[in-house]
Protein backbone atom coordinates (compact mmCIF):
# COMPACT_ATOMS: atom_id res chain seq x y z
CA UNK A 1 0.00 0.00 0.00
CA UNK A 2 1.49 3.68 -0.92
CA UNK A 3 2.12 5.51 1.60
CA UNK A 4 0.31 9.68 1.93
CA UNK A 5 2.97 12.14 1.53
CA UNK A 6 2.86 14.25 4.08
CA UNK A 7 2.32 17.85 3.68
CA UNK A 8 4.04 21.10 6.10
CA UNK A 9 3.33 24.74 6.09
CA UNK A 10 6.62 26.39 5.61
CA UNK A 11 7.02 30.18 7.77
CA UNK A 12 9.28 32.21 7.35
CA UNK A 13 9.87 34.16 10.57
CA UNK A 14 9.60 37.62 9.39
CA UNK A 15 7.34 36.42 6.29
CA UNK A 16 3.91 34.89 6.92
CA UNK A 17 3.85 31.54 4.72
CA UNK A 18 6.31 30.81 2.71
CA UNK A 19 4.81 27.56 0.95
CA UNK A 20 3.17 24.63 1.94
CA UNK A 21 5.53 21.43 1.12
CA UNK A 22 4.72 17.88 0.94
CA UNK A 23 8.07 15.94 2.88
CA UNK A 24 10.37 13.34 1.40
CA UNK A 25 11.51 11.79 4.42
CA UNK A 26 11.74 8.18 3.57
CA UNK A 27 14.61 6.94 1.29
CA UNK A 28 12.35 6.71 -2.43
CA UNK A 29 11.02 9.29 -1.57
CA UNK A 30 14.46 11.54 -1.26
CA UNK A 31 16.13 9.66 -3.97
CA UNK A 32 12.86 10.63 -6.31
CA UNK A 33 12.48 14.21 -5.68
CA UNK A 34 11.00 16.55 -8.23
CA UNK A 35 12.05 14.59 -10.76
CA UNK A 36 9.64 13.67 -13.73
CA UNK A 37 7.92 16.84 -12.18
CA UNK A 38 7.17 19.72 -15.21
CA UNK A 39 7.34 22.28 -12.39
CA UNK A 40 6.00 23.52 -9.23
CA UNK A 41 3.32 26.03 -8.65
CA UNK A 42 3.46 29.20 -6.74
CA UNK A 43 3.41 28.49 -2.64
CA UNK A 44 4.31 24.83 -3.61
CA UNK A 45 7.62 22.87 -2.14
CA UNK A 46 9.23 20.10 -1.03
CA UNK A 47 11.13 19.33 2.10
CA UNK A 48 14.14 16.79 2.20
CA UNK A 49 15.32 15.45 5.17
CA UNK A 50 17.78 14.27 5.97
CA UNK A 51 19.56 16.34 3.03
CA UNK A 52 22.63 18.18 3.28
CA UNK A 53 22.97 17.93 -1.05
CA UNK A 54 21.13 18.22 -4.08
CA UNK A 55 21.33 17.93 -7.65
CA UNK A 56 19.18 18.91 -10.59
CA UNK A 57 20.12 16.35 -13.69
CA UNK A 58 17.19 15.24 -15.72
CA UNK A 59 15.18 18.51 -14.31
CA UNK A 60 12.95 20.53 -16.73
CA UNK A 61 13.02 23.78 -14.54
CA UNK A 62 14.68 25.82 -12.00
CA UNK A 63 14.39 25.76 -8.43
CA UNK A 64 15.45 27.96 -5.61
CA UNK A 65 16.87 25.87 -2.71
CA UNK A 66 17.22 26.37 1.03
CA UNK A 67 19.64 24.58 3.25
CA UNK A 68 18.65 24.38 7.03
CA UNK A 69 20.83 23.48 9.83
CA UNK A 70 18.80 21.30 12.36
CA UNK A 71 17.21 24.58 13.97
CA UNK A 72 15.71 26.26 10.71
CA UNK A 73 18.10 28.50 10.12
CA UNK A 74 19.21 29.19 6.58
CA UNK A 75 22.69 28.12 5.96
CA UNK A 76 22.61 28.51 2.50
CA UNK A 77 20.27 30.04 -0.51
CA UNK A 78 20.28 28.96 -4.36
CA UNK A 79 18.16 30.97 -6.51
CA UNK A 80 16.98 29.46 -9.85
CA UNK A 81 19.19 26.57 -9.81
CA UNK A 82 19.35 25.34 -13.31
CA UNK A 83 18.72 21.92 -14.37
CA UNK A 84 21.78 19.71 -14.38
CA UNK A 85 23.52 21.13 -11.51
CA UNK A 86 24.39 20.20 -7.96
CA UNK A 87 24.38 22.33 -4.95
CA UNK A 88 25.11 21.71 -1.26
CA UNK A 89 25.05 23.44 1.91
CA UNK A 90 27.86 22.04 3.97
CA UNK A 91 28.45 19.70 6.83
CA UNK A 92 25.88 21.35 8.93
CA UNK A 93 22.77 21.50 6.97
CA UNK A 94 19.71 18.74 7.81
CA UNK A 95 17.85 19.70 5.41
CA UNK A 96 16.87 20.66 2.17
CA UNK A 97 13.95 23.11 0.82
CA UNK A 98 13.24 23.13 -2.56
CA UNK A 99 10.89 25.76 -3.82
CA UNK A 100 9.59 27.37 -7.27
CA UNK A 101 12.23 29.70 -8.66
CA UNK A 102 11.06 33.15 -7.82
CA UNK A 103 10.51 32.56 -4.09
CA UNK A 104 13.19 33.62 -2.41
CA UNK A 105 13.35 36.99 -3.83
CA UNK A 106 9.49 37.25 -3.69
CA UNK A 107 9.94 36.55 0.54
CA UNK A 108 13.13 38.32 0.79
CA UNK A 109 14.91 35.12 2.45
CA UNK A 110 18.35 34.67 3.09
CA UNK A 111 21.15 32.74 5.40
CA UNK A 112 20.95 34.07 8.72
CA UNK A 113 16.41 33.70 8.49
CA UNK A 114 14.58 31.19 10.40
CA UNK A 115 11.94 28.78 8.95
CA UNK A 116 9.58 27.24 11.28
CA UNK A 117 7.86 23.69 9.55
CA UNK A 118 3.42 23.80 10.96
CA UNK A 119 0.75 21.14 10.04
CA UNK A 120 -0.55 22.31 6.84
Amino acid sequence: MARKRSRTRLLVDAGGTLAVASIADRPLARMVGLLGRRGLAAGDGLVIRPCYAIHTWFMRFPIDVLFLDEAGSVLRAVEALPPFRFASGGRHARVTVELPAGTLRRFAVAPGARLRMAPA
